[in-house]
């Protein structure tokens, strides 16, 4: 597929993702962590406008330059931004400016690449179109999220097909203590923060070969876990306590029955699926009740070619911090990874909202330990 091809086949996925919502469904921010749908679809536009087109596409103009301002998510190199809670008060543009915004920049970078761009600007467009694959899992889960906090757990799309897992029924994996490579290795796109290729030694251990369960982490509730200290971090139990949290997020007692909201609205929680929509707190809790551990993120990649992945992204125990020679790039786009290596925990895998061709063995994702929109699951080791 030609570079072409590809943009308008990631755009048009984009707008894809967003057609099942209505108007009102644009303008949301419920929480500073979810952003307003509308505010993805400028974003993304914004990317290929202030990266591609205004630096190397000679006579192009702005569609309007107050955008920079209101579509900049954390690039400091590029200016001034609208605070991040800041972004549900924007009842202008609306959505209309914003697709036709939208169609505005797709124009252009449909004139700019009737000719082969340069290999760096070639390696930039592809960078964007990554970025915006990363937004439409991100339009999935805010969106999750806005109706899935509205009373009354109005359904996104009722032709949403989760896909189906392979339950394994043999026991923990066996890994040997050795010597092992981490990290990127290719001729593909990978994230700065996948690299360098490095060697890490493991001591043996095991891994599950698949992801705990509704009804699995169901007996860690029936079993009081959320009220017995012995197994949180210290923080972990603060946060239960001041949040008055008693089960993941999504999860409804309804007439004595757990309910769960999904993209068909509000369903019997199926006991085979896959826990999802966990804290790293959580998973830690679990696993230690279950007397097990989460896995390191090379443990997880060390082993992750002998079991299924894709339904959640896992929680590792590994914090996110740089891989050995690790460098940021000039500019503004040095900032896209690096500056956020603090203070989160590394997630790998994927999951059933990841866009097709995104996901990859050495993926790292990364949150911080409290946050439940995303779709996050527990894979335990030993």
């Amino acid at each position: 597929m030609d570079l072409l091809d590809r943009y308008f086949k990631v755009r048009k996925h984009t707008e894809a993702i967003c057609s099942h919502l209505q108007t009102e469904d644009y303008v949301v921010q419920p929480v500073v962590d979810v952003s307003p749908p509308k505010w993805h679809i400028g974003h993304t536009t914004w990317f290929f406008e202030t990266f591609i087109l205004k630096p190397f596409f000679m006579g192009y103009q702005d569609f309007d330059p107050n955008y920079n301002y209101v579509f900049n998510s954390y690039y400091e190199a590029v200016g001034n931004r609208v605070i991040r809670t800041d972004r549900g008060n924007l009842s202008r543009p609306t959505v209309i400016d914003i697709y036709r915004y939208r169609e505005y920049v797709d124009d252009a970078m449909a004139e700019f690449l009737c000719k082969e761009p340069p290999a760096d600007v070639r390696e930039l467009i592809v960078l964007g179109l990554n970025h915006e694959e990363q937004h439409q899992e991100l339009l999935y889960t805010d969106i999750k999220y806005i109706l899935g906090h509205n009373p009354l757990f109005p359904a996104y799309d009722k032709s949403y097909v989760s896909p189906k897992v392979n339950h394994s029924d043999a026991g923990f994996i066996k890994m040997n203590e050795g010597v092992y490579e981490i990290g990127f290795t290719g001729d593909g796109f990978c994230f700065d923060n996948e690299l360098n290729r490095h060697k890490v030694y493991l001591n043996s251990y095991e891994i599950s070969p698949n992801l705990v369960t509704n009804a699995e982490y169901l007996e860690f509730i029936n079993a009081n876990g959320y009220h017995d200290f012995r197994h949180w971090h210290a923080e972990g139990w603060d946060w239960v306590k001041n949040n008055q949290v008693e089960s993941p997020m999504y999860w409804h007692m309804i007439d004595d029955q757990w309910h769960v909201y999904t993209y068909h609205g509000l369903e019997t929680l199926r006991l085979n699926e896959p826990v999802c929509h966990v804290s790293y707190y959580e998973a830690y809790a679990y696993a230690s009740w279950k007397g097990l551990r989460l896995p390191t993120e090379f443990e997880w990649e060390a082993a992750a070619t002998k079991f299924e992945w894709g339904k959640a992204w896992e929680w590792t125990e590994s914090s996110y911090l740089p891989y050995p020679g690790f460098t940021k790039a000039a500019g503004a786009i040095g900032e896209y990874n690096g500056k956020f290596m603090v203070n989160q925990k590394v997630l790998r895998g994927a999951s059933e909202v990841t866009s097709p061709g995104h996901s990859r063995l050495t993926y790292r994702n990364f949150f911080q330990t409290n946050l439940r929109w995303q779709f996050t699951g527990i894979r335990l080791a030993k």
